[in-house]
């Protein structure tokens, strides 16, 4: 009899403990993540913008490529900068390694420019990168903030003036939409191709003068 006791305690033991080895099973809800909220883009074009690119608030979560290539009004920039213009010429891993504020020509602006221009432009990969380069900076700036002299990827200055919805480039590119955002990009269009020829002089820091001290003389 007891051999039996013993026996039954020791299969209930080795239950227990592969029971109590088993994971529970647990099934655990969670709400989704919110959604960022970013400010709306700003200038005298964004009504056209929004209703061209309705999901424009999910650009966030595209790549610099992705983002900009659903923008119709910029398809012509899109096009230079992704090899259409040249083979040779294809920014789209630099730009997707971001940040970059760029500033992107619309259709409209590209069309100003004159057919010989904008042939010899496509021609010459090394001018074209020039030009696209100078249109993009390091960063990530609202149009509240966007405005200062900074150096482009290309090297050469840019000037920005004004905030919000009248933001100029170099005194002459007016703010269409800007400060879209993209997941590695703020995404300004506008109404101009900017010349880096025409670039604002660098700024440079204003020296510090000291006024030299003279010594008194040694009390007899």
């Amino acid at each position: 009899m007891k051999s039996s006791t013993r026996k039954l305690l020791g299969v209930a033991a080795a239950i227990a403990a592969i029971a109590g080895s088993v994971p529970l099973s647990i099934t655990a809800s969670a709400d989704p993540p919110p959604t960022p909220e970013f400010p709306d883009p700003q200038g005298p074009g964004c009504d056209a913008f929004k209703a061209a690119v309705p999901t424009y608030k999910n650009l966030h979560e595209d790549q610099t490529d992705q983002a900009l290539a659903s923008i119709p009004d910029i398809s012509t920039f899109n096009s230079a900068l992704s090899g259409g213009f040249n083979p040779a010429v294809n920014l789209i891993a630099m730009l997707n390694n971001g940040p970059y504020v760029i500033f992107a020509p619309t259709n409209e602006a590209f069309a100003q420019l004159p057919p010989a221009q904008l042939d010899a432009l496509k021609a010459d990969p090394a001018q074209l990168t020039k030009v696209l380069e100078y249109h993009m900076f390091l960063g990530l700036l609202g149009p509240d903030d966007v405005k200062g002299q900074r150096p482009t990827q290309q090297g050469a200055d840019i000037s920005v003036t004004g905030k919000g919805g009248d933001v100029v480039v170099n005194n002459t590119a007016k703010e269409v939409c800007g400060g879209i955002v993209a997941g590695h990009a703020r995404i300004y269009l506008i109404d101009g191709v900017l010349d880096p020829s025409s670039s604002p002089a660098p700024i440079t820091p204003t020296p510090t003068t000291t006024t030299p001290t003279t010594a008194a003389p040694a009390a007899g």
